[in-house]
């Protein structure tokens, strides 16, 4: 197999009909195996005016092994923290992952809070998936003059095992995308079609936090600090913007994940810029997760289906959730659940391939897209 294959596996999730917690959407899901052994996603549900909760679903499969539908189980977590709900009557807890931090023995959850700031990274943590208990927003340490705390920040991740810091110290570290002013793809679509990519501003970032693996109670977090950048916009297909997208996962050939980039649609236009949301795969280092060992030339996963193409949004595919078929004795499987529109959610499955493809592995310093 000469490299990563996707195929799809079909639409899983859309609003209930007369629900009124979903009436905008449901979409982007956290994807996680209960202490049951079962698959549990967590979507984000959109009420009306854009207010979101997370809610639980149990996935059920058919005689083959694919996901083939949903059980609707309730709501894992709803706005009440007050960085969670706007003066308005806004707000929303949206766009969760969810990852089974093995040394804490717990699962946490990064979700992005829609708080009177504006969107911020916030944590939630379980023992079994059903009751969370929150741990706040985020925080981070400047990094030269570059203040993480003050500008919006989302598509945070965790890794499930501790990271060797870049002095060597294993910490609990997170992938995340600060919303920097300037770097929305609203923004840079008024950008030439070459333009210079603002290494600092314009990244997927990877940032470290001490943790207590004797303790295992994380009933809060320290700042995260040692911040590095990862990976800039460098293929025509995330010339706007990319962002993360599914929590890392372990394979054979190091860290897996399955990032999201955007692009315009035809030229852009004064008036309204048409963008495309699609999938592309990283590859970390198993060691050293700063380094890339492979990176998507081209997207796994672009909006063709009607789904994908027509709803809330249109044009976009946004993956958040993930599975390795260790169950059916597959785990070269990785199942990948994604947002459809805005408003639905669908699953692919990826093969690994036998060996990592060679391909454009980083972004040079200076780089242009």
């Amino acid at each position: 197999m000469s490299g990563f294959k996707l195929k799809r596996l079909g639409m899983l999730m859309e609003p209930e009909p007369g629900n009124p917690q979903e009436i905008e959407g449901v979409l982007n899901p956290a994807a996680a195996r209960g202490p049951d052994g079962e698959l549990y996603l967590f979507p984000r549900l959109v009420a009306r005016g854009n207010y979101s909760r997370i809610g639980i679903a149990r996935v059920r499969f058919n005689e083959a092994g694919d996901p083939a539908g949903v059980e609707r189980l309730g709501i894992a977590l709803e706005p009440e923290a007050d960085y969670e709900r706007r003066p308005d009557g806004s707000g929303g807890c949206e766009d969760p992952r969810i990852t089974y931090v093995e040394p804490l023995q717990r699962y946490m959850m990064t979700y992005t809070a829609l708080s009177p700031q504006g969107p911020r990274i916030a944590l939630a943590v379980s023992r079994d998936l059903f009751r969370w208990q929150r741990l706040g927003l985020a925080t981070f340490a400047p990094y030269h003059g570059i203040e993480f705390g003050n500008v919006d920040d989302k598509d945070a991740s965790l890794f499930p095992v501790a990271i060797p810091n870049p002095s060597g110290q294993p910490e609990l570290a997170i992938l995340h995308r600060p919303l920097f002013p300037g770097t929305r793809p609203e923004e840079t679509a008024r950008h030439p079609t070459t333009r210079e990519v603002d290494l600092d501003r314009e990244s997927i970032w990877i940032s470290y936090c001490p943790m207590s693996l004797e303790a295992r109670e994380p009933n809060s977090l320290g700042r995260f600090t040692s911040h590095h950048r990862l990976a800039t916009p460098v293929s025509p297909w995330e010339r706007l913007k990319i962002g993360g997208g599914t929590p890392p996962i372990l394979t054979r050939h190091g860290w897996v994940m399955i990032y999201h980039g955007v692009s315009e649609l035809g030229e852009p236009s004064k008036d309204v810029d048409e963008l495309c949301y699609s999938a592309g795969v990283m590859v970390l280092s198993k060691e050293h997760p700063q380094v890339i060992l492979y990176r998507s030339a081209e997207p796994v996963l672009t909006p063709v289906l009607p789904e994908e193409r027509y709803g809330t949004i249109a044009n976009v595919v946004f993956p958040t959730g993930i599975d390795r078929r260790d169950d059916l004795g597959s785990p070269g499987h990785l199942d990948v659940y994604y947002g459809m529109a805005d408003h639905r959610i669908g699953v692919a499955r990826l093969d690994a391939p036998d060996f990592v493809p060679t391909g454009r592995v980083a972004d040079p310093p200076g780089a242009k897209v």
